[in-house]
């Protein structure tokens, strides 16, 4: 990818080299002075945002008991968010195009936190399925709206290995929320309520915060950050522009040819398969460690570390990815590695081996998790972008219903959590076998433009 970004005035060898001299110094502070007052803070809005969506799978390992749920039925509640998620995702990213993120960011982070803690009010089966429904409905747009904001600050080189710090906090809410969550569960009986109880509300609180935070703190657009020069300004303008054109330049799509466009279709379909190993492992995976015969504090522990080597291997993979500028492998042969991982975690009955399969699932997960979304960014701007990076969010994310839908499924017809994983594991092989059968038929379209 051509990294020179044409100024007027340029004239002379000696003046040239001065100048690629001062680009450079540029494109360092520039890219530098954006992540540093972007990043931190994205990260720590996910880290709440995934911590209150999954936080369920913890709060499951009493509140279960207590109400009376079937297996079935914790799967229902757990996947009916991504019902509401769907309905409403395309809608809240084009509201975040015309609003602006700082708004429409704000808003999704203090409805979500309000309902996140209003589960702890869930008393049966019909309330369970309201809240975890309006759940999906208040967070609906806010991954793949800042996926869209951060194309708005970072050139397409940039994309992989800082999608990855954003999509970081994924890994790390387990990190850090699985034992926090477990040690939660510990304050059953405080005030009168129940530890589960308490694990919603203290977990929904900060979101809340963040939010508010969120309204003044988010810049909206490059153009009016206060906070960089305007020699920086005009560098990022330079180069975004220059991508832009050279998107519009292969093909201009409108919002409705970029919906129904075969490349936005496929890429939901990979991304369905990887969502759906995500979550289905997300949801379920306090419980098979419960099962070990650890008490609540140590399920917390333990199921951190999967996450925490996930965490080491995306940021390392996008790197990597970014360096070679190559795509498809990059994501292709983390989800066979998944699907292999599950598969084998399937057939063993040691508590230790188990833990590695599923380690190695989550690291083949979690590497494919920042690259994958440079694809759509490296065609489309604009209303297009924001339609069709929803779009394909939102069908992957009804994966978020199947997976744990279907090791519920599984485990209530056999009795076992580990058949549900080898069916699992079908999402993700399906999935890296149509990046590669896509990439190796159109490998440029899967390509940045401007390389």
């Amino acid at each position: 990818m051509s990294q020179t970004t044409t100024y007027a005035g340029s004239a002379g060898g000696a003046k040239n080299t001065s100048e690629n001299a001062s680009k450079s110094d540029v494109e360092t502070s520039t890219i530098r002075a954006i992540s540093w007052r972007l990043i931190p803070f994205l990260v720590l809005a996910y880290f709440f945002s995934y911590l209150d969506r999954v936080n369920l799978g913890f709060a499951a390992l009493t509140m279960n008991a207590e109400l009376k749920f079937t297996p079935l039925i914790f799967a229902w509640g757990a996947g009916i968010f991504f019902i509401g998620y769907f309905i409403f995702e395309v809608p809240s990213n084009l509201a975040l195009e015309k609003f602006g993120a700082s708004r429409w960011i704000a808003r999704i982070m203090v409805t979500w936190g309000i309902i996140s803690a209003l589960m702890a009010m869930v008393s049966g089966v019909t309330s369970f399925y309201i809240l975890r429904f309006l759940l999906g409905v208040a967070e609906a747009g806010f991954f793949p709206g800042i996926i869209l904001y951060l194309t708005y600050w970072y050139p397409a080189e940039y994309r992989a290995r800082f999608l990855a710090a954003f999509a970081i906090a994924v890994p790390v809410s387990t990190v850090i929320g699985a034992p926090v969550s477990g040690l939660l569960l510990g304050l059953d009986g405080m005030m009168g309520l129940r530890g589960w109880q308490w694990l919603f509300i203290i977990e929904g609180i900060p979101s809340v915060l963040l939010g508010i935070v969120t309204w003044f703190y988010l810049t909206d657009k490059p153009e009016k950050a206060d906070w960089l020069s305007a020699e920086q300004k005009a560098w990022l303008k330079a180069r975004l522009d220059s991508e832009i054109a050279a998107k519009q330049a292969v093909k201009h799509l409108s919002l409705g040819q970029a919906l129904s466009s075969p490349k936005v279709i496929a890429l939901s379909l990979i991304y369905f398969g990887f969502v759906g190993a995500l979550y289905g492992m997300q949801f379920w995976l306090p419980q098979i460690v419960k099962a070990f015969g650890l008490t609540n504090a140590q399920t917390g522990f333990v199921t951190a570390i999967p996450y925490l080597f996930g965490t080491i291997a995306m940021v390392l993979w996008a790197r990597h990815s970014d360096a070679s500028r190559e795509r498809v492998f990059h994501v292709g042969a983390p989800l066979l590695l998944t699907a292999v991982a599950l598969g084998a975690s399937s057939y063993l009955t040691d508590p230790t081996l188990t833990m590695v399969m599923l380690t190695v699932a989550a690291i083949g997960v979690f590497c494919c998790f920042g690259v994958f979304w440079t694809l759509p960014t490296a065609w489309l701007s604009g209303t297009a972008a924001a339609g069709a990076i929803a779009l394909i969010n939102s069908i992957g994310n009804l994966a978020g219903f199947g997976g744990p839908y279907l090791i519920g499924w599984v485990k209530e017809a056999t009795g076992q959590t580990s058949t549900g994983l080898l069916v699992l594991a079908v999402l993700p092989l399906i999935a890296g076998i149509l990046v590669f059968v896509g990439g190796h038929d159109s490998k440029h379209e899967f390509a940045e433009q401007g390389r």
